[in-house]
């Protein structure tokens, strides 16, 4: 949902910002390598330190260079297979920096083992979960699910918790446990995703299995 409605609806904010950038001669991926260094630096530098709020605002001002870049490569007509990579390969870069800093927080000044666990857990489902569908992508299936939380409602979920625990610096009681609440949902919601993408795969490679062999069964038949 968020990446059929909110993506659209950002692409079209952004586009003049995108053109803007395109005349000061600025590339698509200088955008896409300045907005994942954005983000690692907000995440690893904050979030440790358990500066939730600013953390926060500064990954959300560079996360939309994901939709930045490719609104400017489409404007420019360079849209290619390398831009595609680096960009799949940056977001995997930047949620593991985003759960990595959770972990360290946990690990560190918030004490906290399980949350730690899960934070840990949350950044290498994410990764699997992104895994599972270029995988099955690259052996030919066209792994037709989308599934419960993909990453737009990984970060979604997480940066708008993680900003709203942040309050709790200004004095704002208990909203503390947003932060352990989504990160929760965040892992649960991986875990199910991931499933229901190796069971899609499995079905789906079942019934390619089923068709090629029967179209020599087929060509016999037709001599």
């Amino acid at each position: 949902m968020l990446n059929k409605y909110a993506r659209a609806f950002f692409t079209r904010v952004l586009t003049p910002f995108a053109a803007f950038l395109i005349r000061r001669g600025v590339s698509p991926d200088t955008v896409t390598l300045i907005g994942t260094a954005g983000v690692v630096a907000g995440a690893l530098v904050f979030y440790p330190m358990g500066e939730f709020f600013w953390g926060t605002v500064v990954i959300t001002l560079f996360v939309f260079s994901d939709l930045v870049d490719g609104n400017m490569a489409r404007q420019l007509g360079r849209s290619s297979r390398w831009g595609a990579f680096l960009d799949s390969t940056l977001d995997r870069v930047a949620d593991g920096a985003i759960f990595g800093g959770f972990a360290l927080w946990y690990a560190g000044g918030g004490n906290d083992t399980v949350l730690c666990a899960v934070s840990i857990f949350c950044l290498a489902s994410g990764q699997v979960v992104s895994y599972t569908k270029a995988r099955g992508e690259s052996i030919g299936l066209p792994v037709a699910v989308n599934g419960l939380v993909e990453r737009a409602e990984r970060l979604v979920v997480s940066l708008v918790a993680a900003g709203l625990a942040g309050l709790h610096a200004f004095g704002v009681p208990g909203i503390q446990y947003l932060l352990p609440v989504a990160l929760w949902i965040v892992a649960v919601g991986s875990l199910v995703t991931l499933i229901q993408r190796v069971v899609t795969v499995r079905r789906e490679s079942a019934e390619a299995e089923a068709a090629e062999s029967q179209e020599p069964q087929g060509s016999e038949a037709a001599k």
